[in-house]
């Protein structure tokens, strides 16, 4: 299934969650209802988290997250996970033959500054609408051994595929708390600057016209499986020398539950 999110479709997605939320869920979001916390209790200064967002594009995909408060409005936020992509074929199983030695390794950390905006919150951080900016960081390795034998291809194919991307951006948020320890934070709108590398080595007993030809394939995969790969790579440059470096626009999304300590 082709992943693929967009600034508008992300947008709606934010929009369609809050208004949901807010229908049906009144006396929660309504920070009226929450009642403020007792001068005498400890102040919680740390929240823990996880990314509910990211296993939607792999199960694997897995990101935790830190959050620290510094000031009255003023957060510090750490996160840290592997970073997965859906598995890929070049073609139909069926006409392509034996795949084996499946490997992934993948992380994913960024980290962002958030200021709460006082007159906007009727509390202090860790709680309300924020804006931030951030830095974030993936890299993601995966090696396949294809053994091909069909009417496109014969032969034997060792690829060993590399992704980094580095963002630099600034996001909008909003994290609410319900019954003091119970963290939703939503990052709503995130757009950044994507300095992304793509690199392919192969080690093949293809022919060049076959070996020019399975690029091509694998370029089709690529466009299907990572998210905003059409965006970054000029059609009929990777498939020319399996690699491609290049500078884009980006956004962020991310939905957080978390614990507050």
């Amino acid at each position: 299934m082709k992943f693929s999110l967009s600034f508008t479709s992300q947008l709606t997605f934010s929009i369609f969650f809050l208004f949901h939320f807010f229908m049906f869920n009144p006396a929660a979001y309504s920070q009226d209802n929450i009642q403020e916390i007792p001068r005498e209790k400890k102040e919680l200064k740390n929240t823990v988290w996880i990314n509910i967002f990211n296993p939607i594009i792999d199960s694997k995909y897995i990101v935790l997250g830190y959050e620290r408060v510094l000031k009255k409005n003023q957060t510090f936020t750490f996160n840290i996970g592997r970073f997965s992509l859906p598995k890929f074929s070049l073609l139909d199983l069926d006409n392509l033959g034996l795949t084996n030695d499946y490997k992934d390794v993948g992380i994913n950390t960024s980290v962002d500054y958030r200021f709460y905006l006082g007159k906007l919150n009727k509390y202090k951080a860790p709680r309300g609408v924020y804006l931030a900016p951030y830095y974030s960081f993936n890299y993601f390795s995966r090696e396949n051994k294809w053994i091909l034998d069909s009417d496109s291809f014969d032969g034997e194919v060792v690829t060993d595929l590399t992704l980094q991307i580095h963002t630099i951006g600034g996001q909008l948020g909003y994290q609410f708390v319900f019954w003091r320890r119970l963290a939703v934070d939503l990052v709503l709108i995130g757009p950044g600057v994507g300095f992304y590398g793509f690199n392919v080595k192969l080690d093949t007993t293809l022919e060049p016209d076959d070996e020019s030809l399975f690029f091509q394939k694998l370029n089709e995969a690529l466009s299907e499986k990572f998210p905003g790969y059409d965006l970054v790579i000029e059609s009929g440059d990777f498939e020319k020398k399996g690699s491609a470096n290049t500078t884009t626009l980006g956004f962020r999304y991310m939905i957080h539950i978390g614990f507050r300590f």
